[in-house]
């Protein structure tokens, strides 16, 4: 990391009625002071306070640039921790341009991928964790992802991390004061059933923490909801219909859906990546049979699973296939549709053939008759798995560095229960220690900072 100064387009590329242009740096406020002349005599950036606007134009020799509206922020009050100035002009590109070849030609040099963001880190106003945090932030398309990066952005995943290490670096300090003083074999300053709970504890939060890596990948990339059954039942029509769109070919003959269509959509906040699957039921035709053995895969990998039944054979249908569904879809959330409702008079009573406290819900997706309630079935379901407050891991980094850190920590309760020696349980405790400061960057490597920050945007 150097010193130098360094400029680039912060908003999004192309035309808009506005574009900001962001430069920190030692040098940032004096090289705008020079391009940068205010409205109003004595209001040069220089002099300006930190957090104050000043409205000026950007002039070079006898060329006028643009009117722009200059933000001010001084070291070490500012998202980089340097003296920064946000330039915000008028959206042309000519003009976006132009300011970016004047403030090179007077010292800055363009940033770099997550370079802003990287600063940041690096002068300690955020760790690694929430620093990627940004990043997810910035792609968020829902509620769900909106919420999961701000509670991680506002450090509630390193508050936890903090405490995790500071009773592991407890457990260490005991462990190695003992070694110390091994020639006094009547001293023990770690009670080894104390040891053996507080590690229990820790290994309860970080297996808890790696757990919820299934809901934060689903939460940031769509909870997948395969909606399956059998051939003719309305699988793609509703599918249609949730995802506003002719996504699939619907007709009357059975077998049309041959291979798995997938697309996504945003239900009230929550992302929902839809599944449509191949009918189920016994063919000869080799494709249809690929097809099927498709859907099943998709059931193992789906969290919610929309079991489609025609109304006009219900009874029968559950009969069928039932067992095989069921069985199937023990650890998932199986929610019962019974679709073409539109044809009955009285709805059939199913209770007998299926698990009590099971969710099923009788729609017409031709007709478009409570599908509203079905997604609201869809949203508890997503619900049921967390908590308001609960910290949930989305990064894969993270979750490979916990997975690391329980192998640890395993190894630290095998060696209590076998009454290892202090320096084999001391070396795991120092490697689980390692691993979750990894995370949040108190330990790592350029290598690992380069690949994270290069899939930032310019201006990040």
């Amino acid at each position: 990391m150097t010193n130098d100064t360094i400029c680039a387009i912060s908003t999004a590329p192309g035309i808009g009625g506005v574009a900001v242009i962001r430069v920190s740096g030692d040098e940032a406020i004096s090289i705008c002071n020079r391009l940068f002349h205010p409205h109003k005599k004595g209001k040069e950036l220089a002099c300006q306070k930190a957090y104050t606007l000043s409205y000026g134009t950007i002039i070079h020799e006898e060329e006028t640039v643009d009117d722009v509206v200059a933000a001010l922020f001084r070291a070490p009050h500012s998202f980089t921790g340097e003296d920064t100035v946000e330039l915000t002009c008028h959206g042309s590109l000519y003009i976006q341009q132009r300011i970016l070849q004047l403030l090179l030609a007077y010292g800055c040099r363009m940033a770099q991928p997550g370079e802003f963001t990287q600063r940041a880190f690096m002068n300690g106003k955020m760790d690694l964790s929430q620093a990627e945090a940004v990043a997810d932030l910035i792609a968020s398309t829902s509620e769900g992802q909106h919420r999961l990066a701000m509670n991680q952005m506002k450090g509630g995943f390193s508050k936890e991390l903090k405490s995790l290490r500071e009773q592991l670096l407890k457990i260490t300090s005991l462990m190695e004061l003992e070694l110390d003083f091994a020639d006094h074999e009547e001293l023990e300053f770690a009670d080894r059933g104390e040891l053996k709970e507080l590690a229990s504890q820790i290994e309860g939060v970080i297996s808890r923490l790696a757990h919820s890596f299934k809901v934060g990948n689903a939460i940031k990339n769509g909870t997948p909801v395969a909606i399956i059954g059998k051939t003719n039942a309305g699988k793609s029509t509703l599918l249609n219909l949730l995802l506003n769109e002719e996504k699939a070919i619907v007709s009357s003959i059975h077998g049309t859906t041959r291979d798995v269509i997938e697309d996504t959509t945003i239900i009230k906040g929550q992302l929902f990546r839809f599944i449509d699957t191949a009918g189920i039921r016994n063919t000869t035709d080799t494709i249809e049979s690929l097809g099927i053995e498709r859907t099943f895969q998709k059931i193992e990998q789906s969290s919610i699973i929309l079991w489609m039944i025609d109304a006009t054979d219900a009874m029968q249908q559950i009969k069928e296939i039932g067992n095989d569904i069921f069985l199937r879809c023990k650890d998932k959330q199986l929610i019962i549709v019974i679709n073409k409702a539109d044809l009955l008079g009285d709805y059939p009573d199913l209770s007998g053939l299926i698990p009590a406290n099971m969710p099923i819900i009788f729609i017409s997706a031709k007709e478009d008759r409570n599908i509203e309630q079905l997604q609201q079935l869809l949203i508890e379901s997503t619900q049921a798995t967390t908590q308001p407050g609960d910290i949930i891991v989305s990064n894969v980094r993270h979750f490979e560095a916990l997975n690391h850190a329980l192998d640890s920590i395993h190894r630290v309760q095998e060696g209590l229960e076998c009454n290892l020696s202090g320096d084999f349980i001391s070396q795991d405790l120092r490697e689980c220690i390692f691993h979750l400061s990894d995370i949040v960057g108190e330990v790592t490597t350029d290598q690992v900072l380069g690949n994270i920050f290069s899939h930032f945007c310019v201006g990040k």
